[in-house]
């Protein structure tokens, strides 16, 4: 083997590796939307779990990729642990997907049927492939057209790659340092170690597969030697699930654990299998070369084997996994912002809206518990409301850095905005309680200096309360139960605030000139009338913003409102219906 040979592998490793990339990531992200509604409908069912990994891994062409998603899926809580065995082990049968496609490199031309099948040989539709892939990509402003562009161009030099690799290493056939270090590989514990060394170096078992695939053109790989190396890379492509699952949760680690352990216990049964199959009867076809074609065969019945032996065994492999992994009390608050689930941006962002959600419902709980000490003051209320306040702002702070890293993807247009949304929102959600904790201020100074409002004051500010905590139900909602109605309501409450807090001002003006309050009264009423009207403001950007962006794709939140206000006879029936609703006697 010359230097050239050895530079030509080079190459033809790093075009197999790219074309897989490409083809996977933009299967992957095409399919992203997709996977999010099968995961919506995935019960706990294993078989249907398997089916789903299967599929998966078939679509993005990497075990290794679907059992990190399958991580960060159960990280974020997006499903249990009991979810995530039978998809595991469906993605180890999926992977075998890849090793059929790359055995098209070793398809032989001839007479009769194999002149037809010549017409499957990469170097016959490749470049066709390829032609027809790089026409959808610059052709077209079309996103699916452009990924399906993408998928062929990949395909095409994963292909070209595999072809090269294989022109590479042909000149090794005869080589004897080559061929004793196949030698070396019929002891099983040194093909097992050369299969996971070379899976983990590649971080991928599919494309460990097809450099072994690739080498099959020498002659001088047998099934002997293969199959023990085969054991070995599906054992190695657990170094990748095992590295991803490193600061996750419990569960996330319990199952990378899950996907070990299937795949070690997969290979010691292969293992026995094979060698009490060896030694009780004479194959001699072990002996004899192996192809690209009896890769993939070995590779498949060895994926199939494990599966039917352990799916059985599902539930105990999930209950050593969660001994060897225990329970330790942890936080996962924040959990649902995980890094793994930024390649499938659909899924990312359906993380995100839950979180915005759970910072939603933080803040409105911390304007709950300050209206609360206003009635009555509460030293554990009050803390309360700033332990509220303090996890509101750490969601703005991850949420909205999770959300600018989903930005930074190569994302749809429609998920762009989802984000844009998003980002927009939780900055108003945040500030809810910043005013939330104004609220606790002032009520530990009326605590403090031993003050009380009037009876009229009392009832005035509950009436306000009252209204407020409607337009805060009504925001949240809106955003959860996506419902542009109820959005398009809280404009109208708004301003019924706006008028409540007017006329409570002007009331208070009254009391004061007649004695009734005093100034120190009046200073600490505007506080808490000014919170609770600010609490209002940021309903209605929030509102606003949901619908400017859902219905025209904009933030031109000042001039919607503005016609919203004017030219909208809805808006008039829901403001007299909330004026009367909110009324101070």
């Amino acid at each position: 083997m010359t230097i050239f040979d050895i530079f030509t592998l080079v190459f033809g490793i790093s075009l197999f590796l790219f074309g897989m990339n490409l083809m996977g990531e933009t299967l992957k992200k095409s399919a992203g939307r997709r996977l999010k509604v099968i995961l919506g409908k995935l019960v706990g069912n294993p078989l249907k779990g398997f089916a789903l990994g299967f599929g998966v891994t078939a679509i993005i062409q990497s075990s290794s990729a679907a059992t990190v998603m399958v991580v960060g899926f159960v990280n974020s809580g997006t499903m249990l642990l009991s979810q995530a065995v039978g998809v595991i082990m469906g993605a180890n049968v999926g992977t075998t997907v890849t090793s059929w496609i790359t055995a098209l490199a070793g398809l032989e031309g001839g007479n009769s049927v194999n002149s037809i099948m010549q017409w499957f040989k990469p170097s016959t539709f490749t470049p066709i492939i390829a032609l027809i892939g790089l026409l959808f990509y610059l052709s077209t402003k079309s996103d699916k057209r452009k990924n399906l562009g993408l998928i062929l161009l990949g395909f095409s030099v994963l292909m070209i790659g595999m072809e090269t690799m294989s022109d590479a290493v042909s000149g090794l056939a005869g080589n004897p340092t080559f061929r004793s270090i196949l030698l070396a590989f019929e002891n099983p514990l040194l093909g097992l170690l050369a299969g996971m060394a070379l899976t983990a170096i590649m971080q991928s078992s599919s494309a460990s597969i097809g450099i072994l695939q690739s080498f099959t053109a020498t002659g001088a790989i047998t099934f002997g030697n293969a199959v023990p190396i085969i054991m070995g890379q599906n054992i190695g492509t657990c170094i990748t699930t095992l590295i991803s699952s490193a600061g996750a949760s419990k569960n996330a680690k319990r199952a990378a654990v899950v996907h070990l352990l299937f795949n070690v216990f997969g290979s010691i049964i292969g293992l026995i299998i094979f060698y009490i199959l060896k030694l009780a009867f004479n194959l001699a076809f072990l002996d004899g070369s192996i192809d690209m074609w009896g890769i993939a065969i070995v590779h498949t019945i060895f994926n199939i084997v494990s599966f039917l032996v352990l799916f059985p065994l599902s539930k105990q492999i999930e209950k050593l996994a969660v001994a060897l992994v225990r329970d330790k009390k942890e936080s996962d608050e924040f959990s649902i912002f995980d890094e793994r689930l930024l390649g499938i941006p659909s899924v990312a962002i359906e993380r995100s809206r839950e979180g915005a959600l759970k910072m939603a419902s933080t803040s409105i709980k911390a304007f709950e518990n300050s209206c609360l000490l206003l009635e009555a003051y509460d030293e554990k209320t009050a803390q309360k409301v700033r332990k509220y306040e303090s996890i509101s702002d750490e969601y703005e702070d991850r949420l909205g850095t999770y959300l600018l890293r989903i930005s930074e993807e190569s994302i749809l247009e429609s998920e762009k905005n989802e984000a844009t949304k998003l980002l927009h929102m939780i900055g108003d959600f945040e500030r809810i309680s910043d005013h939330a904790v104004n609220i606790v201020e002032s009520a530990e100074e009326i605590d403090d200096k031993r003050l009380s409002f009037s009876d009229n004051a009392e009832k005035e500010i509950s009436v306000l309360i009252s209204a407020v905590r409607e337009i805060t139900k009504l925001t949240y909602d809106a955003i959860n139960e996506n419902n542009i109605e109820k959005a398009k309501r809280v404009e109208s409450l708004e301003q019924v605030i706006d008028g409540l807090r007017d006329e409570i001002k002007k009331r208070h003006i009254v009391r004061l000139q007649c004695g009734e309050c005093t100034m120190e009264h009046g200073f600490i009423l505007s506080d808490i009338l000014n919170n609770l009207e600010r609490i209002a403001d940021h309903c209605s950007n929030i509102a606003g913003c949901y619908i400017e962006m859902s219905e025209h794709k904009s933030l031109e939140l000042h001039k919607y409102l503005k016609k919203y206000r004017n030219e909208n006879e809805i808006f008039e029936a829901q403001f007299k219906e909330y004026s009367e609703k909110y009324v101070i006697e």
